[in-house]
């Protein structure tokens, strides 16, 4: 994004901003005191989140329950299901918002964030990336054989009657979606015939049940500006349509027509056909989603409230026009728009160094930070960042009210 493609004065108006009051006498609790503080499951302290060690990954309750109530009045309003991607935040706690919501269950990209979520009581879960290798076949037949609401995807014939193998070794029946490419050519496979003849397949082979069809279409997500998302969106989703209504006339079960998510999430159900829907990224928002626009606000994608941020503490104040902070790739991500300062104009942030974050102070910032203050950064991608930590700090009105385990952090195979 442009720096001149939306006012830092209307990215803190929808990120919430607000004045702030830092303790002077921060005590800097580390993360390791402050699990032992929640060893029970309850706050044994009160804890400012100002009193947090750095950098520290923050989550306002506020802001997240009301992102969650409204993704949960919109599909009610419009008659379709959430199937929240789990890939966003990795954490069970989480899942269980969403599921206690009314979602119809969640999504993983991988086989472990499955195994992760099915270990903390999540059992509606569909992975959506296929598993081709003989570990992973493994791996989801194993889950399989304890989660009766686990459904795995398979995008090629070979890949389905492997599948079909593993699971006759074991002895069940594995539930199978088809995953069916929108045309951004990542993975699934082609509209019409192909998809139709896979899914016959997987419907005849013996050790697999056809469950319907997944069609996610990440491209759409982030194309700026409302109408232009929509008319992309619906115009790539007729053919998703059409290959839905294939299946369905040729007699098979297709209870399952998945795809869409925080960017579409109120354009997917005029996908005619589609049951639920993948968002992610609305329960905690980010910059880049910020720069899209929304249907009711042009300039920011505002629907959502910014709930996720990272405490940083500035290490150096001895340079004219910028700070350096503790909050770098490593905490941040290199991902870009930039993270923005919450709470403050004038001024931007920079985490292209390893272990260091830059405060670069324009014209006319709003203040100027000195060595161990702290401040908040609303993160540039949340679902690389959420996996860069081992836990989560649930904030309400600046307290510490819970500390969430990222149960499914680094579960990348």
């Amino acid at each position: 994004m442009k720096n001149s493609s939306i006012s830092r004065r209307r990215f803190l108006q929808a990120s919430g901003a607000a004045a702030i009051w830092i303790p002077t006498s921060a005590r800097g609790y580390t993360s390791q005191e402050m699990r032992d503080f929640y060893a029970n499951g309850e706050m044994s302290v009160n804890v400012s989140k100002w009193e947090l060690d750095t950098p520290a990954l923050c989550v306002d309750l506020d802001l997240l329950e009301g992102n969650l109530d409204k993704m949960a009045s919109t599909m009610s309003t419009n008659g379709i299901a959430s199937r929240p991607h789990a890939k966003t935040h990795k954490c069970p706690t989480i899942a269980h918002m969403q599921m206690d919501r009314g979602s119809v269950g969640i999504c993983t990209a991988k086989v472990s964030e499955a195994e992760a979520m099915f270990l903390s009581g999540i059992d509606q879960i569909l992975n959506t990336t296929g598993n081709v290798t003989p570990t992973k076949i493994n791996r989801a037949m194993n889950l399989a054989q304890q989660c009766p609401g686990f459904i795995q995807a398979t995008d090629s014939q070979p890949n389905a009657r492997l599948l079909s193998e593993a699971a006759v070794a074991k002895g069940i029946i594995a539930d199978v979606v088809v995953d069916v490419d929108p045309g951004i050519r990542r993975t699934g496979t082609p509209f019409g015939q192909s998809a139709l003849q896979l899914a016959q397949l997987v419907d005849q082979l013996p050790g697999l049940r056809f469950r319907g069809m997944l069609c996610y279409d990440a491209a759409a997500q982030h194309v700026v500006g409302f109408q232009t998302r929509k008319a992309q969106t619906l115009e790539r989703m007729v053919q998703a349509t059409d290959t839905f209504n294939l299946m369905n006339a040729s007699g098979l079960n297709t209870e399952i027509f998945s795809g869409g998510g925080t960017g579409t999430y109120n354009i997917d159900h005029d996908t005619v056909g589609m049951t639920d829907v993948q968002v992610g990224s609305y329960v905690f928002m980010d910059a880049q989603y910020m720069s899209i626009g929304g249907e009711q606000d042009a300039e920011v994608y505002s629907d959502f409230a910014t709930s996720l941020t990272v405490m940083t503490t500035v290490l150096n104040d001895q340079y004219e026009g910028r700070a350096t902070s503790d909050a770098g790739a490593k905490a941040c991500t290199i991902n870009q728009p930039w993270p923005i300062i919450k709470g403050e104009s004038g001024m931007t942030y920079r985490s292209g160094s390893d272990e260091f974050g830059t405060i670069l102070y324009g014209d006319d910032p709003s203040r100027n930070y000195k060595v161990g203050e702290k401040l908040e950064v609303i993160v540039s991608h949340c679902d690389p960042v959420v996996n860069l930590y081992d836990q989560m700090y649930a904030i309400r009105g600046d307290v510490v009210e819970a500390v969430w385990p990222i149960s499914a952090r680094g579960m990348s195979a």
